[in-house]
């Protein structure tokens, strides 16, 4: 028998995840009330939505830090999308901080190879993936366009 979907699960799955009132509740209803399993098939979503926007020009954007504990490490992530408003969004500035603090962490050559890097926080997804999903949550194309990393004594 499926589960019944009720307003309150929407609305905890929705700040959880961040997703639209419909989004959530198509999610949980195709996943029959699985929390796991409708937030991967709204990371999924998020991705094919992305993937849709990804020659869209994204010239508008920010250029986040991250500076590690004992100062001994800082990087610097220009991430761009398509507006202002969304530069200015939690989500956005959010993404541009966790992908910071990925290339302190994992110092990657290039943007190429950060892409491809598995993310720090959820070995599940890629740095790639991360974007993605960030990108179909705000409806932009969004591009990680470089980086720059600094140690002390390097």
């Amino acid at each position: 028998m499926p589960k019944v979907i009720t307003m309150d699960l929407i609305k905890t799955f929705r700040e959880q995840t961040g997703a639209g009132v419909m989004d959530a509740k198509k999610a949980l209803q195709e996943c029959d009330g699985d929390m796991e399993k409708a937030l991967a098939w709204i990371q999924k979503k998020g991705i094919a939505r992305a993937e849709k926007k990804a020659d869209r020009e994204a010239k508008a954007g920010v250029v986040a830090s991250y500076v590690h504990a004992g100062s001994q490490i800082a990087t610097l992530v220009e991430l761009n999308c398509e507006t202002d408003f969304v530069a200015k969004t939690d989500d956005f500035m959010n993404l541009g901080r966790e992908v910071a603090m990925q290339v302190a962490s994992m110092s990657p050559e290039n943007v190429e190879e950060l892409l491809k890097q598995a993310y720090i926080r959820d070995a599940k997804l890629t740095i790639e993936q991360l974007v993605k999903i960030t990108a179909g949550k705000v409806g932009e194309n969004i591009v990680v366009r470089r980086f720059s990393r600094m140690q002390v004594g390097e």
